[in-house]
């Protein structure tokens, strides 16, 4: 007896229920009042909204410019998060200094735009590098492959935190998909049992490579951390404005004492998984128009727009901006230094140490053998 899966059923799930989550922009660009999330962005300055539209049209850029260049042979791979921006800029802009996040491959966006050189990021998508940042120098921690690992990892140094009374949290980043592994759930049963100052930021963007998320689970992701006794909330993914407030509601109350939440950002992955992926076998085009009707950066512009804001000085900016930050990329990549065989062996310890060094020996002798040296040279030359 085989077992039978109706995934159409699956596929319409994965569209039904969007509107059931906290939205303070409306597609259309009008304002949606909400007395609960209103008062978290009072702050917001028209010249604050303009950056974040700012941020959006460079994040977006820097995406497009990582596929072109995956495309052109520059990058081995490269994750898209087309359609995406509005939950890591407003994700990203809601922390402060000294909150630790914890990404997992798709979070480019945050990773820059809280302080991580764009290029550093692209090299480890060329191969040229495992990480090319110091994690302590922008409280950025390599992303993690591995699904949903980061999880145990923000949430374990996030029992740090509490039990040195800082004020501060840790943020993990994953997909809908990361939801059904083991390690995400785990992970909320450490963050729940020891009160940790933790937030799960879900972007739920329908679909864990091919599969919808009808498929993953029957109920909205955020009901699952209720199930742990951890507050969540669903909030429009492709509203920067709701993102930014109820990040801060979450990061407000990890900081002082109130434990982890829970974030489900509904969203759209309108790319590929990733460069070697293609949607177009598995979906729908109808679907893919559905949201680019929900296009985070049209939204916010036609708000701005309708708030009376010179939008084509704001476009301007912007695009400068963007254009800028490509350049840059293109130069500093075509200008990386790729590491060497010896690299690797330097690369383990602080200190020398003899095994690694045994290690570095055999290996150079067996290099020798092709006619090749650990400093990526031809023995001899």
């Amino acid at each position: 007896m085989s077992l039978q899966i109706d995934r159409s059923a699956h596929m319409e799930f994965s569209s039904a229920g969007d509107d059931h989550f906290e939205q303070m922009l409306k597609p259309c660009g009008d304002r949606v009042p909400n007395a609960l999330n209103d008062p978290w962005v009072k702050d917001l300055s028209e010249e604050d909204l303009a950056d974040l539209y700012t941020d959006m049209v460079v994040i977006r850029r820097l995406d497009t410019e990582a596929t072109a260049l995956q495309r052109q042979g520059e990058l081995a791979l490269w994750p898209p998060l087309l359609g995406q921006e509005a939950s890591q800029v407003g994700a990203a802009r809601a922390m402060q200094k000294d909150d630790f996040v914890f990404p997992s491959y798709r979070e480019s966006g945050v990773m820059v735009l809280r302080g991580v050189n764009p290029t550093d990021l692209m090299r480890v998508w060329r191969g040229s590098s495992a990480t090319s940042w110091n994690p302590y120098d922008m409280n950025v921690a390599s992303p993690q492959i591995i699904i949903g690992a980061q999880t145990h990892h923000a949430v374990g140094y996030a029992m740090g935190l509490a039990m040195d009374s800082v004020d501060a949290a840790a943020v993990s980043f994953f997909g809908d998909g990361a939801t059904s592994q083991g390690d995400v759930n785990e992970a909320m049963v450490f963050a729940a049992t020891y009160h940790a100052p933790a937030v799960f930021f879900c972007q739920n963007n329908h679909w864990a490579i091919s599969e919808p998320v009808g498929l993953q689970s029957q109920t909205h992701i955020a009901e699952r951390a209720r199930g742990f006794g951890i507050p969540a909330v669903r909030v429009d993914g492709n509203d920067v404005l709701a993102v930014l407030a109820v990040t801060r509601r979450a990061l407000d109350q990890a900081r002082n004492g109130g434990g982890p939440f829970f974030i489900e950002a509904v969203t759209y992955r309108m790319g590929p998984h990733t460069t070697a992926d293609d949607p177009t076998r598995y979906r729908d085009q109808a679907e893919l128009a559905h949201w680019k009707e929900r296009d985070p950066l049209d939204r916010l512009y036609r708000y701005l727009e309708k708030s009376g804001a010179d939008m084509e000085a704001i476009q301007r900016k912007a695009q400068e901006a963007a254009d800028k930050i490509a350049e840059v990329v293109r130069k500093e990549l075509k200008e990386t230094v790729e590491p060497t065989p010896r690299n690797l062996f330097e690369n383990v310890y602080v200190n020398e140490h003899p095994r690694i060094n045994e290690q570095r020996d055999h290996y150079g002798a067996y290099l020798e053998q092709f006619g090749e040296t650990l400093d990526g040279t031809q023995a001899g030359a």
